[in-house]
């Protein structure tokens, strides 16, 4: 669909024209920011003066620059219809999220008034704006103004519907966390989420009762074209643990975990999200990077070895940094990105977390090394502990990539 957008400044607004093919005859205008449409009779839009002419190669694609601003505003508000909502589902960010100034906007449209979704776009206040992308998916970075601001994600329908969802963000308002550092030399595996080779088990070591768990790869809600959906029955607190093997290298000595977390809604039976990594070294002996946001003790966690490799004993210590899986926003995307390291002997520093681009810094050192008896082996757990007697949680994983240099 090509659009062809016109502004027009009147006294007391300013008007925002998006002319859709005519032989659908559709005429939409943004007034204050807000959308009406209305179904236009004939080619032309008769405002007394001047008439513009979009024609573009062999399409027959005609707007209208209205002068007389009384005509038209009496024109818009005799043919009003309000805008459905609901059809339009931003995934990020989070309603009332403390966001960059350039942040992920991530969102999809269903039908709009039974009406195919042929664009999407987004504006911010009254601004009379709007960026279009054709389709029914934003997944895109943006830029918004610094403060407290409503961004508007809309979509439009082929016969003229429009349909929005309003997100209240709080943008630029606290200095930007640094991004994690990448060295150019770093070896990405990317896609980790959607590897056909993920297992599942209970863990024992969690709880007094039980668990199972089920995956699959699915289109909605995805950031790629797929995520990986973890469905987790549990009784007496327990845990399962979901697992994969991405590779075999033994030498590498920093890490950047770096994934998208989606909790679907309830999030109460969540007591603990476990995200890991091990690492057999060159000695044979197994570094365990274990690190979870812990819902008991509301802080990060990190593993340890308070034994030897040999007569290993693996506790979970808290860090200064808070974190509880059950304040997330529900349904929407969260950035998480881990920084550790090891030296030869399997001390790893657990550098710093980001969630949603917020820095949170560790820099703490212990050992964690465990003569386990593993082959050549890069792992990745996602670990998903019940919380009360009995429950259930689903969480998805998508664009889960491991940097390692």
């Amino acid at each position: 669909m090509t659009l062809v957008f016109l502004t027009v400044t009147t006294y007391p607004v300013t008007f925002r024209l998006l002319i859709l093919r005519l032989c659908s005859a559709w005429i939409y205008c943004e007034v204050a920011g807000r959308p009406l449409y209305g179904r236009v009779s004939g080619i032309q839009v008769n405002a007394g003066e001047v008439r513009y002419n979009a024609c573009a190669h062999s399409e027959e694609w005609y707007g209208a620059y209205i002068m007389k601003a009384i005509s038209l505003l009496g024109f818009a508000l005799l043919v009003p219809t309000a805008p459905a909502f609901a059809n339009v589902t931003v995934s990020s960010p989070a309603s009332n999220a403390q966001v960059a100034t350039t942040f992920l906007l991530n969102a999809t449209a269903s039908p709009c008034s039974s009406q195919t979704v042929s664009a999407m776009g987004y504006s911010f206040d009254n601004s009379p704006s709007t960026t279009i992308v054709n389709g029914a998916v934003i997944n895109a970075q943006i830029t918004g103004p610094v403060g407290s601001h409503t961004l508007h994600v809309k979509s439009w329908g082929n016969k003229g519907a429009s349909c929005v969802t309003d997100v209240a963000l709080n943008i630029g308002t606290t200095p930007v966390s640094r991004p994690p550092m990448v060295p150019a030399n770093a070896v990405a595996i990317t896609g980790i989420h959607a590897l056909a080779n993920w297992k599942d088990e209970y863990d024992t070591g969690v709880g007094t009762g039980s668990s199972t768990g089920a995956m699959a790869l699915v289109k909605t809600p995805a950031m790629t074209s797929t995520a990986r959906q973890f469905d987790t029955t549990y009784t007496n607190y327990g845990g399962e643990r979901y697992w994969v093997s991405f590779g075999t290298d033994s030498t590498a000595m920093n890490f950047l975990y770096d994934g998208w977390v989606y909790i679907a809604s309830p999030n109460n039976d969540l007591a603990n999200l476990e995200l890991d990594m091990n690492q057999t070294m060159p000695n044979g002996q197994t570094a365990i990077f274990g690190f979870q946001c812990d819902g008991y003790s509301n802080t990060w966690d990190y593993t340890a070895n308070s034994g030897t490799p040999q007569k290993y004993n693996d506790v979970w210590l808290h860090s200064n940094q808070t974190c509880n899986p059950r304040n997330w926003s529900v349904n929407a995307w969260h950035h998480v990105q881990i920084s550790y390291s090891r030296d030869g002997n399997g001390n790893i520093t657990y550098k710093s977390v980001w969630l949603d681009s917020k820095e949170q810094d560790l820099n703490v050192t212990v050992n964690s090394a465990f003569a386990l008896g593993w082959g050549p082996s890069l792992l990745t757990n996602l670990q998903v502990d019940g919380f009360g007697i009995s429950g259930s949680a689903r969480v998805y994983l998508d664009n889960l990539t491991v940097y390692r240099w």
